[in-house]
């Protein structure tokens, strides 16, 4: 660092290459301006490293950003986190999700209208249908169940989670390995030997990894209970999360209704039965390519309904960290302000990170068809592949996803265009040591087991009801792979939505500790003593 002004992190202009001081000199005004800020400061308690702590080279604290004397009381969002200059930022992703849902508005207006032309033909119901080819209404009827059971299940989880903090992260652990135990054994049972096996290879896989929880499940469940506490009190979290998942459920609906329209509009038969292709333009090709269409539209649409709401909440939970203890207390209409920025400048910047997750959630479900097709032909050794390849898929997902979400935290509370804001975000983490704290935390690993097992529910809800009711289209079970994939996307992203805010939480609370840590200890000691119990590591993860 000799001779050259290194760079500091400042929440609202992110790391700066030339700075007006050299990265890591302490700001010996902060206490006074801190003082100012809250009109009730008390001088922070000098914590001690650990004894075992060691630490090279020069001490690295980012400098605090300075607050202005006598700051007036903020009484709005956009007062409280100020854009200088307010702008729309990545446009063209914003521009390209509105016309893919135009698109996909056509696609489904189109195929919804064919179904209707000929809704005798395809039937009334579960057992009606002449169409002994493709998917029909009793297809319709199985994902109304299975967006019944989705919603049931994942708003049954959330309460879980608000009511029963502790229990919840071990009944999740449980559940998952049980479950899929079980369905291995089921599936061996009725002859589906490589289905079977690959479930039960997940299910050691689970055992493995709920053992390695154990000693993390009381810091996760603290920071589990201290996001439901927040909830409670400030802002508009639970009424999010209901909103969002019903929006989710309804866009779910809509898509399943599109889906199989196209294959009752499109598929070809060949002893010329299917009264939509009477005047041609059917044809194997078409039907799959608008279903690998809608389908890239469904994940990058529900995608960026997941990601306004996480951005929505992060406002609140930025909004309580930093301003709930000040002398102006918390702004007003955190909650409307949070998701007016998500929808207005930060439309383009959620789309553009909505549209990765999209496209790698596009691979997780070609490797899931396959693995499911392989596993019904018996092909044991091509299905455990196909499945080692979606883990790895499943393992980018997750990291991916991760780098998303703590840079919309961002985002969320200052506006900036997306990759400006990953940048900045996963760099203050890495320099402050709040990744130390992400990677010990259990908090996303549970969601995403638990929303998973939703996914499964409604997965083996599909199986069996192709398996009772044993529809024409599906006598040789060619479309179960398929059909089961659809299910497990349904519950998986519905479930998602819905616990999302939890999820908000605990990485707004990270990524505010990591941007000012002395408003974590001055503003909220209680929490802040107990993460020191809990998880010692703190101080010197965040450098107090």
């Amino acid at each position: 660092m000799s001779g050259q002004a290194a760079s500091y992190y400042d929440p609202k202009q992110g790391f700066d290459a030339q700075d007006q001081a050299p990265y890591g000199k302490k700001n010996d005004n902060y206490a006074n301006d801190y003082d100012q800020r809250n009109g009730n400061y008390q001088p922070p308690v000098d914590y001690q490293q650990p004894a075992n702590y060691q630490q090279s080279g020069p001490e690295q604290k980012p400098q605090q950003p300075p607050f202005p004397d006598n700051p007036p009381p903020y009484s709005t969002f956009d007062e409280a986190f100020k854009i200088e200059k307010p702008k729309y930022n990545d446009i063209w992703a914003g521009l390209l999700l509105i016309a893919v849902f135009l698109g996909y508005v056509a696609v489904s207006g189109v195929t919804i209208h064919k179904y209707a032309a000929n809704k005798g033909f395809n039937g009334d119901g579960i057992y009606d249908s002449s169409n002994d080819f493709s998917l029909d209404t009793n297809t319709l009827v199985l994902f109304i169940f299975v967006l019944c059971v989705a919603l049931v299940f994942s708003w049954a989880y959330f309460m879980a989670a608000r009511y029963f903090t502790k229990t919840f992260i071990w009944a999740t652990g449980i559940l998952n390995i049980v479950f899929a135990l079980a369905t291995g054994i089921y599936y061996i049972a009725r002859g589906q030997y490589g289905g079977g096996i690959v479930f039960l290879i997940f299910g050691v896989f689970a055992i493995i990894c709920f053992i390695s929880w154990i000693p993390r499940i009381p810091f996760t469940a603290f920071m589990l209970q201290t996001t439901m506490d927040v909830a409670r009190g400030y802002g508009h979290v639970f009424l999010v999360s209901a909103l969002g998942g019903i929006v989710t459920v309804a866009f779910a609906a809509w898509f399943s209704v599109t889906l199989v329209s196209i294959y009752v509009a499109y598929e070809p038969d060949s002893t010329g039965t299917n009264p939509s292709c009477k005047n041609g333009g059917c044809s194997t090709a078409k039907v799959i390519g608008l279903t690998v269409y809608v389908t890239f539209a469904m994940y990058w649409l529900s995608e960026w309904i997941k990601n306004t709401v996480h951005t929505t909440i992060a406002g609140v939970y930025g909004s309580w960290y930093f301003w709930s203890k000040s002398a102006g207390g918390m702004p007003k209409g955190s909650t409307r302000g949070a998701f007016r920025r998500a929808t207005t400048y930060s439309f383009g910047s959620i789309s553009l990170g909505s549209l990765i997750i999209a496209f790698i959630n596009m691979l997780r479900q070609a490797c899931s068809v396959a693995q499911r097709q392989e596993a019904a032909r018996g092909n044991l050794v091509g299905s455990i592949f196909i499945w080692i390849l979606g883990c790895f898929i499943s393992l980018l997902d997750w990291l991916v996803t991760l780098f998303n979400r703590y840079a919309f935290c961002h985002i969320a509370l200052y506006g900036k265009a997306y990759i400006p804001a990953a940048k900045d975000t996963w760099k203050m983490m890495r320099d402050r040591g709040i990744d130390a704290l992400v990677q010990d935390c259990l908090m996303g690993p549970v969601l995403t087991m638990g929303s998973t097992f939703v996914a499964y529910v409604c997965a083996l809800l599909a199986y069996l009801y192709l398996q009772f009711t044993k529809p024409a289209y599906n006598h040789d079970g060619d479309f179960t792979a398929v059909i089961m994939a659809f299910a497990f996307v349904i519950g998986l992203q519905i479930c998602q939505v819905f616990m999302t805010p939890i999820g908000s939480g605990v990485e707004t609370i990270f990524v505010a500790m990591g941007w000012d840590p002395q408003v974590m200890i001055n503003d909220h000691p209680d929490i802040y003593y107990k993460l020191v119990e809990l998880y010692p590591r703190v101080q010197q993860a965040i450098h107090a």
